[in-house]
């Protein structure tokens, strides 16, 4: 069922948005895997064992993408996900992603499913944003990307864009996984910071 036919990784290192430039670069991180659909080109009702299949892409994708970062996992603070599915497909494929996709990186960063308690950062608990759409190849999409433990830190709301050339054709999937290393160049329109976060419930 799992047939993947190419990776591919992008890396980017922000110096400068306007203004001085910051202290130390933002590093923003995507990996995409090219698979083929298996349910192209037909109407399956029951897609959900390509979801249990995918659970092992996921974290090697994840794993992956880490390394080509270049940076400890301590070091990561937004993710996001998302699917580009081939015109023979439907959205409902990219939907599968959702379960691999989000818990393979909030496994690699330290979320056991549990509680993180007040105090204890660094547990990946806040839900992993999403997008996905039905697209020709080389589409190009933009994955949100939001703060790995509480969601409302607005200086980390952030999305970036992914396309990998030539993908996806119409029997093929694209599954996306994306991180970054913190704030936005120069984000300064207030919120909830990283260090202030409280509740430790992925929200706040």
């Amino acid at each position: 069922m799992i047939e993947i036919r190419r990776t591919f990784t992008h890396v980017e290192d922000i110096h400068h948005e306007f203004g001085p430039p910051p202290a130390e670069p933002l590093r923003r991180g995507a990996i995409a895997a090219v698979l083929a659909n298996p349910y192209a080109g037909r109407y399956v009702q029951d897609i959900l064992p390509m979801m249990e299949a995918l659970h092992p892409v996921g974290l090697a994708l994840a794993r992956q993408l880490l390394a080509a970062m270049e940076v400890p996992a301590e070091r990561i603070a937004t993710y996001g996900k998302g699917a580009i599915v081939g015109a023979a497909g439907e959205l409902e494929h990219g939907a599968l992603w959702h379960v691999p996709g989000g818990y393979a990186m909030r496994e690699l960063l330290g979320w056991t499913g549990g509680h993180a308690g007040k105090g204890q950062p660094g547990n990946a608990l806040s839900i992993v944003p999403s997008t996905k759409k039905v697209g020709p190849p080389g589409a190009a999409l933009d994955v949100p990307l939001t703060n790995i433990n509480a969601s409302y830190v607005r200086g980390q709301f952030d999305a970036i864009e992914v396309r990998v050339p030539g993908a996806p054709a119409s029997d093929e999937i694209v599954f996306i996984l994306a991180m970054t290393t913190g704030y936005r160049v120069h984000d300064r329109v207030g919120g909830l910071r990283a260090e202030n976060i409280a509740q430790w419930d992925g929200l706040r």
